[in-house]
């Protein structure tokens, strides 16, 4: 059983972390690595003409950021068994996310512990970007 799942304790409040204000770059180089070329993450005049104030922010990386406050409790991302997420707004550049959580459960299965999360990914004006779900198991 994971010490560190173990640990956790139903209602125990998660992060916030906070991420770096997003950047353009950080787009094109998440466009590279998710293969997600659309081009409302990179070609301004083409996210304007969509009625955007500008580029936008792939919703998977906005989630990845849930993903990462999920990792933390246990050194990396090995335990966690599943991540779920609904987008709610999206995110721009120079934006700054507030990434949080609550432990909703914890309970023993076999000699292994299963911890269920409700995440939170927030601007730093509260607006939600996205909420979500994690379980982990170690």
């Amino acid at each position: 059983m994971s010490a560190a799942l173990r640990d956790l304790v139903v209602g125990q409040a998660l992060g916030p972390i906070e991420r770096a204000p997003i950047t353009t770059r950080q787009l094109v180089e998440y466009a590279g690595a998710s293969l997600d070329f659309n081009r409302i993450h990179y070609d301004d005049p083409f996210a304007r003409a969509g009625g955007h104030p500008s580029v936008i922010a792939h919703g998977m990386l906005s989630m990845a950021f849930l993903g990462q406050l999920a990792a933390s409790l246990t050194g990396g991302p090995g335990p966690i068994r599943e991540l779920k997420a609904r987008f709610r707004a999206v995110a721009y550049p120079g934006d700054v996310l507030r990434v949080s959580g609550v432990v909703k459960a914890v309970r023993a299965a076999g000699p292994a512990v299963v911890v269920e999360l409700e995440l939170t990914a927030k601007r730093a004006d509260g607006t939600v970007l996205l909420d979500g779900s994690a379980t982990l198991a170690g």
